[in-house]
């Protein structure tokens, strides 16, 4: 949260990271990288695409946990729809508040990029996915998982940039907004394995 803090304060005062965010973002736009390529990465974010995946992942995850007799099966997949559910929640006002101009490119003259919704929505909807499925898979698939999931985030808030619709700095706060959202979630998660457990040791013994 305190990065968090750093990039709104310097965003909102107009102090010097605003400038190497900016420049560098000018940079990364006008690079070589093709730009279906960018769009395509950029269009992950989009709820269209995001959010039905995490939906089938809380599906599987749910019918898993109830299968295999968990007394709170539903609570990873609840968790993981309220995460989803809260981004637009803490996104709008920050965007409002803020009221940062887009990069030069498709949606200049604009204002609320800052932070940004797709990169929001995209760490939140493929991070909830990966914790779900993460205690389902075989332990040496976890941590591919998660390496996959960080690396697709770090794309898609690439083509973001390289596409014109956000500077670097607006997926850095989505980043850090969808931080505690997916803690919160694992908690719960975590939670909820254990007291399966606890309840079923007695009955095993």
């Amino acid at each position: 949260m305190a990065l968090l803090a750093l990039c709104t304060w310097q965003i909102a005062a107009h102090g010097p990271l605003r400038t190497y965010d900016e420049r560098l973002g000018r940079a990364m736009s006008g690079s070589a990288f093709p730009s279906p390529v960018a769009e395509f990465l950029a269009d992950l974010g989009n709820t269209a695409v995001a959010v039905p995946l995490l939906a089938v992942a809380f599906v599987w995850a749910a019918w898993c946990a109830r299968r295999a007799g968990e007394p709170r099966w539903w609570l990873p997949p609840l968790a993981a729809a309220v995460a989803m559910a809260a981004v637009p929640a803490l996104v709008v006002p920050f965007k409002a508040l803020i009221d940062r101009p887009g990069p030069p490119g498709p949606l200049a003259g604009e204002t609320g990029f800052f932070p940004s919704g797709h990169a929001a929505t995209a760490a939140v909807a493929y991070g909830a996915a990966a914790l779900l499925l993460h205690p389902l898979l075989r332990p040496r698939l976890r941590r591919p998982l998660l390496v996959a999931v960080a690396v697709l985030n770090l794309a898609v808030a690439a083509g973001l940039v390289q596409r014109g619709y956000h500077w670097p700095l607006d997926t850095v706060a989505s980043w850090c907004l969808s931080g505690p959202l997916l803690w919160a979630m694992l908690r719960l998660s975590r939670t909820s394995r254990m007291t399966g457990r606890a309840g079923r040791s007695p009955a095993s013994s």
